[in-house]
């Protein structure tokens, strides 16, 4: 079979090696689709602090289980899949209290250990999460993003009757406004600078789409919600200008939560935050719940995927999926890679 491997930033090979077979706690996955995100853009242009080459990509995927260990009884062959990439120890105190995503040895498939990016996988039935006959593979390869979403809209508590503000209406942000949606936040505004991504955020039931480079971030929220303000604030762009907005027009003792990953060490209105008694929290990666809701709503019509599938590549094709990003970023979402070879 064929395996991707990126062997230094922006070169990628192909390597044919054996079709695996299962360990007894194993499955042998079919891999159909795989998206591509930020974090792999990032090892794309060597800008990945915790990746080293040569390394096999994919961590958002969908497929259908081909082969099953002598010791798997919940999956059988033919069922469609996702696979929860998170490699972790199951020893360090944040495992031994329920917070894998947070284990002290973290490994992600695709980064620090080998990805999905191959013709056929084989990784442990408990990473393994069906999904329903009627959601489609690309779909099925988007429930890791939104399963970040889905535990960033946790980290908020309950959010039924919730004013939501989310700062960055890029695909995890998009998929974040629906997300606290689904979770019952009555109203949500996004703000982003491109037209054409708040549009798409728009389509996807967002209340107020704000552009910021033309209207004021606190005139906007005072318009939208009134004088009390939001409720909850996101930061999805991860910037010094987005975390001050939140900072400096949050209402008073409310919550700001970060989503994005700050390329840079940030400079933050510390004083205001302390003045305002403002709640600062954060939100990594998911756990299986996370992507139990995540399916849930898409089944339920809570969550629309489709709007964010921008474009489709030819497993062959992977670097040009990257050169398409890099010349198209404002435009693009979802970029799918289809190791079966079709769009569907």
């Amino acid at each position: 079979m064929l395996q991707q491997v990126m062997t230094a930033p922006g070169e990628i090979i192909f390597r044919e090696i054996p079709k695996p077979e299962p360990a007894s706690d194993e499955v042998v996955v079919k891999i159909m689709k795989i998206g591509v995100c930020g974090s792999d853009i990032h090892v794309y242009h060597g800008k990945h602090p915790f990746t080293k080459y040569p390394v096999t990509q994919g961590h958002e995927v969908s497929g259908r289980v081909v082969s099953v260990g002598s010791d798997v009884h919940d999956l059988s062959v033919g069922q469609k899949v996702t696979i929860e990439p998170q490699v972790y120890c199951g020893k360090c105190y944040p495992c031994r209290h329920g917070k894998y995503n947070l284990c002290e040895e973290l490994k992600v498939m695709g980064f620090q250990t080998t990805g999905t990016a191959s013709e056929y996988f084989a990784v442990k039935a408990s990473k393994v999460t069906p999904i329903p006959e009627s959601m489609t593979y690309n779909e099925g390869a988007m429930i890791e993003p939104l399963a970040v979403t889905v535990h960033a809209a946790r980290r908020a508590g309950d959010l039924t009757g919730q004013k939501v503000v989310i700062l960055g209406a890029g695909p995890i942000g998009i998929l974040l406004a629906q997300s606290v949606k689904a979770f019952g936040a009555s109203e949500v505004m996004i703000t982003d600078v491109s037209d054409y991504r708040l549009r798409l955020a728009s389509e996807c039931g967002a209340d107020y789409t704000i552009n910021t480079r033309e209207t004021d971030f606190n005139e906007a929220m005072l318009r939208a919600f009134g004088p009390d303000k939001a409720d909850v604030i996101y930061d999805c762009a991860g910037n010094d200008t987005t975390i001050n907005q939140a900072i400096r027009y949050a209402r008073k003792g409310s919550l700001i939560i970060l989503v994005a990953v700050f390329a840079d060490m940030a400079k933050a209105d510390l004083a205001v935050l302390n003045d305002h008694e403002l709640d600062l929290n954060t939100s990594m990666m998911y756990r299986h719940e996370d992507y139990l809701d995540a399916i849930r709503f898409v089944s339920e019509g809570k969550v629309q995927l489709k709007p964010l599938m921008s474009k489709h590549f030819d497993f062959a094709d992977y670097l040009a999926a990257y050169r398409y990003i890099d010349a198209n970023r404002e435009t693009t979402m979802k970029v799918l890679i289809d190791v079966d070879g079709s769009e569907e």
